[in-house]
């Protein structure tokens, strides 16, 4: 396999593309064959619709099936378009069962159709099977090519049937044993088989303390599970027990990647709308929601400028500081915000208990007011020569960014309470929340002075 730098590959993908475009099929395989396939993905992707049907012709849907899986959803759409029915079910019956599944998860009834008709029975049993789950679970995610074993096998039995088998399997450093009934027995390891006596049964060898998974778990739930026992794959079971998949490290690297995704969408209003390949029109679409729902937040915002419209006018510097405010109060709930999404979906805010979380947050914003209000305090008198201002803006700007860390902290922790994303209260939300409440602090302070000012 060749291991393109940066300087040679250019080289390298020209003489590619020349034997494609001569049309030397052999020496087309001999070089593209050779690389990464990451590396082929990339090359495939520069390609015209001419080259790439090139490309159809001359690999086999076996070889094809390892491009194809890696593309993005919106890429296989478009290139299972330009396949033929024949070559496109052939693509799909060397896929994986989950890969192929999260593909037709995506597309009509008619292409899910045209697909399976062409597999074998039991390959489109299995992936009608993962489209049965519902999304964003263990079930939706898992992998139906895992090796299962019985407890009265041997050693050599198992290392054998490895042989047989394990070049279709998604893993075979993890092997799960299963009773008659096929329920999860237990589990060993390939070190496992490899150091114990050949003739030493199954039983004697695994563990029966396995961790497992439902498959109505939700698939953030898996990652943490994985990434707690540093699993290289996790069994799926039903509720009776049952061995029906496995999930590997792999699909859980996507889960976080899209996770992590879902969260900054969340926290910035544009849920749906991070995709830099969707359309203006359909990104303003899915954000503009949440802007007119904020637009209408910022009314209640002038509203309460409104209310204080006496105080204002008697002193109008009180209004340079506004900004001021409502920045600092909506950065600091935002902060609080992102730290406690963090704690809840890395499961420390149940280490470390509600109360403490919230208390450290709150001693957080504490802190971070008394620095800005003693900065406060010391700048406005030497640029606006008022030292009531610079009292009234930093006492306000400590309670407000005190309070703000709390409404940061809280906010997430009753969302999840109620079963749903922490990250919906977005950062948005938050800071239009801590606008409204800075506001009403110093503008109250600021009425309760003004006989000093």
């Amino acid at each position: 396999m060749v291991k393109l730098t940066e300087q040679n590959r250019e080289q390298y993908a020209k003489s590619i593309l020349d034997a494609l475009n001569v049309e030397d099929i052999q020496e087309f395989r001999h070089l593209f064959l050779e690389l990464h396939p990451q590396d082929q993905l990339d090359f495939f992707l520069e390609l015209t619709e001419i080259q790439r049907k090139k490309v159809y012709e001359y690999l086999s849907p076996e070889e094809f099936s390892e491009i194809f899986q890696e593309l993005e959803l919106e890429e296989q759409k478009n290139t299972i378009e330009e396949l033929d029915t024949i070559y496109t079910q052939s693509v799909f019956a060397e896929m994986s069962a989950d890969d192929a599944a999260d593909f037709l998860g995506e597309v009509p009834e008619a292409t899910v159709k045209r697909v399976l008709d062409g597999l074998e029975s039991e390959d489109a049993k299995d992936i009608r099977e993962l489209l049965s789950y519902e999304e964003e679970t263990a079930g939706a995610i898992m992998t139906k090519e895992f090796i299962n074993i019985t407890a009265q096998s041997t050693v050599r039995d198992v290392i054998e049937l490895l042989r047989q088998e394990g070049p279709d399997a998604e893993t075979i450093y993890y092997l799960y044993v299963v009773n008659g009934n096929h329920e999860l027995a237990g589990v060993v390891s390939l070190r496992d088989l490899i150091i114990s006596d050949p003739n030493e049964k199954v039983e004697n060898v695994m563990s029966t303390r396995v961790v497992s998974v439902k498959t109505d778990d939700d698939q953030e739930d898996v990652a943490n599970l994985i990434k707690k026992y540093d699993f290289l794959a996790v069994p799926v079971v039903t509720s009776t027990n049952t061995l029906v998949g496995i999930i590997t490290v792999d699909d859980i690297i996507d889960v976080i990647e899209e996770e992590a995704t879902e969260d900054i969408g969340e926290l910035a209003a544009s849920r749906g709308a991070t995709d830099v390949n969707l359309s203006s029109f359909t990104a303003a679409k899915k954000r503009s929601p949440w802007i007119i729902m904020l637009m209408f937040f910022g009314l209640i915002t002038a509203g309460v400028i409104g209310q204080f419209e006496e105080t204002l006018e008697q002193i109008v510097l009180l209004a340079v500081f506004i900004p001021l405010l409502m920045d600092s109060a909506g950065n600091t709930g935002t902060q609080s915000l992102a730290v406690m999404v963090r704690s809840l979906a890395t499961g420390s805010f149940e280490k470390k208990g509600m109360f403490n979380t919230i208390k450290r947050e709150f001693g957080t914003g504490i802190f971070l007011g008394l620095i800005c209000a003693i900065v406060l305090m010391i700048l406005i008198p030497i640029v606006y020569g008022d030292v009531m201002i610079a009292i009234i803006v930093a006492v306000s700007l400590f309670f407000t960014l005190s309070i703000a860390t709390i409404v940061g902290a809280v906010v997430p922790v009753i969302i999840n309470k109620m079963k749903l994303d922490p990250a919906i209260a977005s950062g948005p939300f938050i800071t239009t929340v801590n606008d409204v409440l800075g506001l009403m602090i110093y503008f109250s302070i600021a009425t309760a002075m003004l006989q000093y000012l």
